[in-house]
């Protein structure tokens, strides 16, 4: 795996970990009892992206870690993966 599948593989994942993070621990402006007229009352009231963006990027580059000796080293292969040979439809 070269420098751009690996860049390719921790911005994936960094984007999924980030999107999967997004409703962790958020609090809106109706549970606070803070709604302003004129705004949502769903609206986050502090979303912490940025410690949010910190988790997604220690995520993808955990997952990078693992797969990059993996892809790189050849350690697991498809011919490892048992699959059946046919299969049998009702």
């Amino acid at each position: 795996m070269g420098i751009a599948g690996s860049l390719l593989v921790i911005g994936l994942v960094w984007w999924i970990a980030f999107h999967a993070l997004l409703p962790v621990g958020v609090r809106t402006h109706r549970e606070e009892n803070t709604v302003v007229p004129g705004t949502d009352p769903s609206a986050p009231t502090v979303p912490g992206l940025r410690r949010k963006a910190i988790y997604a990027g220690l995520i993808a580059i955990a997952v990078w870690a693992v797969l990059y000796p993996v892809i790189e080293y050849r350690i697991v292969t498809l011919d490892d993966i048992p699959l059946p040979t046919k299969l049998k439809l009702p």
